[in-house]
């Protein structure tokens, strides 16, 4: 056995580090701070170097199994009009039949199925406090427990905590991009089936989004803000409402949509926005996935640079015994990906109406799908060899 490793976050990144570092004979305890798996959520795509992630790991056959199959996407005016209908991966970048798209819940519990028989899971906790010495780390938890570990790792996502505890508050690495968003789930009242409905005013998107096997739609409600709402960001209630007043004159099915988010038990409200950290580590402490380098929804790419960068982590820690291999090989590839904001001009939101009549140019002229390999940032990692090391029996 290696040493011992504490993983904060069981979402994609977490169970994935967790999979890689057991692989490469470390013993490994994750730490959740939700009472159980989390289930359901939005769609999330798989594409490029995470494909090959995903097969060396086995699970590419049950993401395959799970694959939504998102036929269409159609753009609407804020009349309800239609725009023009598209293939998908023509607007992601994605290569068709080739990438993976699923529900973010299946992903969690594909990852969960793969690592739970030798990976220790704690829910309902998390890290209170950090203590790190010559010989490891100390870590408190909420529950009042301690314990100690070789090495931490945060997997905790975009308002990591980990973060906060090794490399000081979230503002000095958070980068807004103008945009706050809500999403939750409602009844499927226009009989949409695996496919997606965007509508768009000047500074202000609506999604639909139906998925294959489910009787709800995902509703998304984008809004553009010069300035983080960073004041309601923990108050559901605050939130409903600042989202209902910015589009409270608006036509088509923003009403119903209004309406259901209202009523949503499953809401999820955060701005739009990317981390950028000038390291993913200190000491013994290590970050993965959104909490060290968040791309944004904008970029379709958060869940396969967490398993990227779940690969790279592992592998360098069994190698080096260090995470500085990890950032050296791995933070081209990030950087590349979170800079494919731009592409498209973030622009399925635009916040002008020369913006937006640009926009839908672009898109009626999308009559071909994107090469072979969809867009060269979502391949411009190629994984070194695996590395397998004896588990612990």
């Amino acid at each position: 056995m290696k040493g011992t490793v504490l993983v904060s976050g069981a979402s994609i990144a977490g169970p994935a580090v967790a999979f890689w570092l057991r692989r490469h004979g470390f013993s490994v305890t994750v730490v959740e701070k939700a009472g159980a798996l989390r289930g359901g959520g939005y769609p999330i795509d798989i594409r490029g170097t995470a494909l090959e992630v995903a097969r060396r790991m086995g699970i590419l056959p049950r993401l395959r199994e799970a694959h939504i199959e998102t036929r269409s996407l159609t753009f609407v005016d804020a009349d309800g009009g239609e725009v023009t209908s598209v293939n998908p991966q023509a607007v992601t970048g994605g290569v068709d039949g080739h990438d993976v798209e699923v529900r973010r819940g299946d992903l969690a519990e594909i990852l969960y199925g793969a690592t739970r028989d030798d990976v220790e899971y704690v829910f309902d906790d998390s890290i209170e406090a950090l203590t790190e010495h010559e010989n490891g780390v100390d870590v408190t938890f909420r529950s009042g427990a301690r314990r100690g570990f070789d090495l931490v790792v945060g997997a905790d996502g975009l308002h990591s905590r980990t973060r906060e505890l090794v490399f000081g508050p979230e503002h000095q690495y958070h980068r807004y991009l103008g945009y706050c968003f809500a999403g939750f789930t409602m009844p499927n009242e226009l009989g949409l089936s695996r496919e997606g409905i965007i509508w768009n005013s000047p500074g202000r998107g609506a999604a639909l989004y139906a998925v294959k096997g489910s009787e709800k739609v995902h509703g998304f409600l984008v809004a553009a803000r010069p300035e983080p709402p960073y004041e309601v960001l923990r108050d559901p209630q605050a939130q409903r409402d600042l989202i209902a007043t910015t589009f409270a004159h608006d036509g088509w099915e923003i009403p119903a949509m209004i309406g259901a988010m209202r009523e949503a038990d499953d809401l999820f409200f955060d701005t739009v926005s990317q981390i950028h950290l000038p390291r993913w580590s200190s000491g013994r402490v290590g970050l993965v996935g959104d909490a060290a380098y968040a791309p944004s929804f904008l970029t379709g790419q958060g869940s396969s640079l967490a398993l990227v960068g779940a690969y790279m982590l592992a592998r360098s820690l069994a190698t080096t015994a260090a995470f500085d291999a990890y950032e050296k090989e791995t933070r081209e590839f990030v950087e590349l990906n979170q800079a494919q904001v731009g592409v498209g001009e973030a622009a399925l939101f635009p916040v002008t109406a020369e913006a937006l009549a640009r926009r839908d140019n672009r898109l009626r002229g999308l009559t071909t799908l994107p090469t072979e390999t969809g867009r060269p940032a979502h391949t411009a990692l190629v994984l070194p060899d695996a590395i397998v090391a004896p588990q612990r029996g």
